[in-house]
């Protein structure tokens, strides 16, 4: 195994599939995939599902297909396909030569539909839409037949014949699957296999004018391929017995079998793809990669990165009931890789002036920073001190508390990796807001020790005015405000838990100058303020936007202790 793959623990699953490779079902041969329907960006639950499918088939030594079931032309588009491609491979995991379409098996899929209407297992109906759905019947009440159940199969043939030629309007006729009416699944109570939808297709253009239901697609395709383990969500738990169904009326190169794993819900999240269609095109967010909804190009702009989304997969692992993950194990998985890789820089984000004294005008000390203390490879590198730095606002108080032990009127404090510094008076504007201190250096200090051995408080980050660089930074929190945004309450709905103050954006930043170099998507610790990363769409040389992946505050590991 590579370190870009995944090894998943022990669960249900690989319990399932140890077992069919030691009875050596399929003839020991493992085969699963990752389906997605090209109609929307993929999210973080997207990623439980690529990380389990492709990891399973890398453990065992099997193969995993990538596969668009692009069965509806309405809502799907080749910037998806794209997108999720490109998402993929960026989790860590490649297809070889498995890229599929549901499209391609078109022709043998409408074979198969033939099939069930020779074998008298399938008709076709007039009923409308809303007519069938009232004909279903409910979870008490079994469904009536519909007026056409009982047609021939020659005039079956025929008419779906005619459908494929384009002779009926959309919605006058379906082909339904005839199985039973009284069924207590509703699912089988005849559904509905094809449906006539005069639109153009993003592969085979206007070919077809009917297309194949998704539950009908979706088994025949695991089959034509080969699949021997379907993996999915529960929601498709109900759905088995038709996946069954088809298989079995049908002559199918082989029969997977299906297995259902807890989808991921996340708390303060919400995962619907119906949802966050609605929050991009209502402009609740500024598109599918806005670093705070949880899209995996969404997460990847904001600087998360795929081991610590691989990670995070395989923390949760495999349940058989649906729960929902605290959003804080996810922050701790990127939190913990970062502490590792990140290297540590300053940045000021909200910057108060400083003029030193007693420094000599024109100088510029050079300071050695360590640039990981988690890495003894990362090394070292050189800051620039002058006579003018800048700190942050937050580090000063005119008139301080007891606890606090940063900078005021005469106090002294570390300024990291330099000297100590004593402030000896404040300069504000006509409102009275403060705009710069004055401020005196110990030289004896340099590296930010005292030789006599005096201590204190608090050691503050800077960055040197005249090396500073500007920048736009972006500071992100969670979109929601309420932990299950999906209760229902009285009169609301998840979209009036949208937090306000999911994104601030602050001008006029100073960072450390090394930063001048660094490329779209570079990521680092702004020490005592978080880990942040360029943004690789708005970032251009000379107007550098960095956006903060994560808080230092692991409230996951306070949890944990209190546990």
């Amino acid at each position: 195994m590579t370190e870009n793959e995944t090894t998943p623990g022990s669960n249900f699953i690989t319990t399932i599939i140890e077992a069919d490779l030691k009875a050596n079902k399929n003839n020991g041969r493992l085969a699963t995939r990752f389906p997605p329907e090209p109609n929307g960006y993929l999210h973080i639950g997207h990623a439980k599902s690529i990380c389990l499918n492709f990891g399973v088939a890398s453990t065992y030594h099997g193969t995993c297909n990538l596969r668009f079931d692009d069965t509806n032309p309405t809502k799907e588009d080749v910037e998806y396909v794209d997108a999720i491609m490109e998402d993929v491979r960026w989790l860590g995991f490649d297809w070889d030569d498995r890229l599929h379409y549901a499209s391609d098996y078109f022709e043998q899929l409408y074979d198969f539909a033939v099939q069930l209407i020779r074998k008298g297992k399938a008709y076709v109906d007039d009923l409308n839409a809303d007519e069938i759905r009232l004909h279903r019947g409910t979870l008490t009440e079994p469904g009536t037949d519909s007026p056409w159940r009982n047609r021939g199969v020659e005039e079956n043939l025929d008419l779906f014949q005619r459908m494929r030629a384009g002779k009926f309007e959309e919605g006058s006729r379906v082909l339904r699957a005839k199985i039973d009416m009284a069924h207590p699944n509703l699912i089988m109570r005849d559904p509905t296999l094809y449906r006539i939808r005069k639109t153009s297709h993003h592969r085979t253009g206007d070919t077809w004018c009917i297309y194949p239901m998704y539950d009908f697609t979706h088994c025949l395709s695991d089959s034509i391929e080969g699949i021997t383990h379907s993996l999915c969500t529960l929601e498709f738990e109900n759905n088995r017995p038709l996946y069954d169904w088809v298989l079995d009326n049908v002559d199918a190169p082989c029969h997977p079998r299906q297995i259902e794993f807890a989808r991921l819900n996340l708390s303060y999240t919400v995962l619907s793809k119906r949802k966050l269609i609605q929050l991009v095109e209502e402009g609740h967010v500024s598109g599918w990669d806005d670093p705070r909804i949880p899209t995996i190009c969404g997460l990847r702009r904001r600087g998360y990165t795929p081991e610590s989304i691989r990670n995070f997969c395989d923390r949760i692992g495999l349940a058989k009931r649906d729960s929902v993950v605290d959003v804080a194990l996810l922050e701790y998985s990127i939190r913990e890789d970062l502490n590792r890789r990140a290297p540590r820089v300053m940045g000021v984000l909200r910057p108060l002036k400083v003029v030193i004294e007693n420094y000599p005008a024109g100088h510029v000390d050079e300071l050695e920073a360590v640039n990981n203390p988690e890495d003894p490879n990362a090394g070292v590198r050189k800051v620039p001190f002058s006579r003018e730095i800048y700190i942050e606002r937050d580090d000063f108080m005119e008139n301080p508390p007891k606890k606090f032990f940063r900078l005021g009127p005469g106090r002294e404090v570390r300024l990291r990796y330099a000297f100590f510094i004593t402030c000896t008076g404040v300069v504000k504007d006509d409102t009275g807001e403060v705009i710069e201190l004055r401020c005196t250096y110990d030289p004896a200090t340099r590296g930010g020790d005292a030789p006599d051995g005096r201590k204190v408080k608090a050691t503050l980050h800077w960055v040197s005015a005249a090396h500073a660089v500007d920048a736009e930074v972006r500071l992100y929190d969670r979109l929601f405000s309420k932990a299950n945004p999906d209760e229902k309450e009285e009169g609301k709905t998840y979209k009036d838990f949208i937090n306000p103050d999911a994104l601030e954006v602050l001008h006029g930043c100073k960072l450390e100058p090394i930063l001048a170099d660094a490329g779209p998507g570079y990521f680092c610790q702004f020490e005592r303020m978080g880990y942040f990363c360029m943004d690789a769409k708005d970032s251009k040389s000379g107007a550098l936007v960095f956006n903060r992946t994560v808080t230092l505050r692991d409230a996951w590991a306070k949890l944990q202790k209190k546990g």
